[in-house]
C-alpha cells in the first residue's frame, strides 16, 4: 500500500502548498514515484502548481521530476450507498486510483474545515502542519492563558486529528506520525520565538506531534509558484544567478526537513 502523507492546516497562508510541492517533488526527485492530490476544490492552488510546472516543462523542452496530479473523480449520485457522503466516495475513489502505481501519494488539503479534509486526515500514514511562527497560528492547536502563557487545552484542528487518529486505531491501523512545521521562521524577534518554541514543545508532549523547523520568509518562494518550480530545480533551469547564499540556505532548510519527515525507505540524498 502506498504511503499517506497529508499536508494540513485549517488556517489559509501557512505555506501548506508550497510545502506539499517541495515534498512531492523531492521524494519524485529522488526516484520515488508519488500521486498527489488537491482538496482544496474551489482554489486548487497546490493543482495549479503542478499544472504551472507541466506548462514550463512543456514551453522550455524540459524534463524535470514531477509528481502525478489528479482531480477527484466526479461521481454518479446514484452509485452511492444508503447514508453514503459523495465525497467520501470521491477521496476514496482517486487514493485507489492512485495506490496501484505510487509509492507516496501525498495529499493537500484546504485551509478550512471540510468533510474532505477531515476523511483525509483519518487515511494519513504522515500528517504535515505547517504553521506560521506565530500565537496566531498556534491558537489552531491550543488555547494559551495571554498572561502565563500556559496552555489551557486543544483547539478546533488538534481536536480533528485527536478524532482522526481514533477512527485510524479503530480500523486496526498504524498511529499517525504528526509533525509540526515552524514555517517563515524570522531571524527577529528572538523572545517571542523562544515563548512559541516552549509553548509548542510543552502542547507536543501533551497530545502528541514531532515539532521540526520548516522554510524561512524567503522571496524565492513567491517567484517559483509561476512557474512550478522547487528549490531543487534551481541548478537545472540554467537561470543565472538563482543559486545565491539565501537559496542554497533554502536548500538546505528542504534537506533538514525531508530528513525530519523521517518517510519509510526515504534516504534524502540532495
Amino acid at each position: 500500500m502506498a504511503h499517506i502523507i497529508v499536508v494540513g492546516n485549517e488556517k489559509g497562508g501557512a505555506g501548506k502548498s508550497t510545502m506539499s510541492m517541495h515534498i512531492a517533488t523531492a521524494l519524485s526527485r529522488m526516484g520515488h514515484s508519488v500521486g498527489v492530490l488537491d482538496l482544496d476544490l474551489r482554489q486548487k492552488t497546490f493543482g495549479r502548481f503542478v499544472e504551472n510546472r507541466l506548462a514550463f516543462c512543456e514551453k522550455n523542452g524540459l524534463s524535470l521530476p514531477t509528481p502525478e496530479y489528479r482531480e477527484l473523480p466526479e461521481i454518479d449520485k446514484s452509485a452511492l450507498r444508503e447514508g453514503e457522503n459523495i465525497y467520501d466516495r470521491r477521496l476514496s475513489a482517486a487514493v485507489a486510483g492512485l495506490e496501484s502505481e505510487a509509492e507516496f501519494i501525498l495529499i493537500d488539503c484546504p485551509g478550512s474545515h471540510t468533510r474532505l479534509s477531515q476523511v483525509a486526515h483519518s487515511l494519513a500514514d504522515t500528517l504535515v502542519t505547517p504553521m506560521n511562527d506565530s500565537f496566531i497560528d498556534f491558537d489552531l492547536l491550543a488555547r494559551i492563558d495571554a498572561e502565563t502563557n500556559k496552555i489551557k487545552g486543544p483547539s478546533v484542528y488538534s481536536e480533528m486529528v485527536w478524532n482522526a487518529r481514533q477512527l485510524r486505531a479503530q480500523a486496526g491501523l498504524q498511529p499517525i506520525d504528526w509533525i509540526v512545521l515552524r514555517n517563515r521562521l524570522g531571524a527577529q524577534q528572538m523572545h517571542n520565538k523562544k515563548k512559541i518554541g516552549d509553548a509548542l514543545q510543552d502542547l507536543s508532549r501533551r497530545i502528541g506531534f514531532r515539532v521540526a523547523p520548516g522554510f524561512s520568509e524567503r522571496v524565492i518562494f513567491r517567484e517559483l509558484f509561476p512557474r512550478g518550480l522547487t528549490l531543487l530545480d534551481l541548478r537545472d533551469i540554467g537561470v543565472k544567478g538563482q543559486m545565491n547564499i539565501s537559496n542554497v540556505a533554502a536548500r538546505q532548510e528542504l534537506r533538514e526537513m525531508m530528513k525530519e519527515l523521517n518517510l519509510p525507505g526515504v534516504s534524502v540524498d540532495f
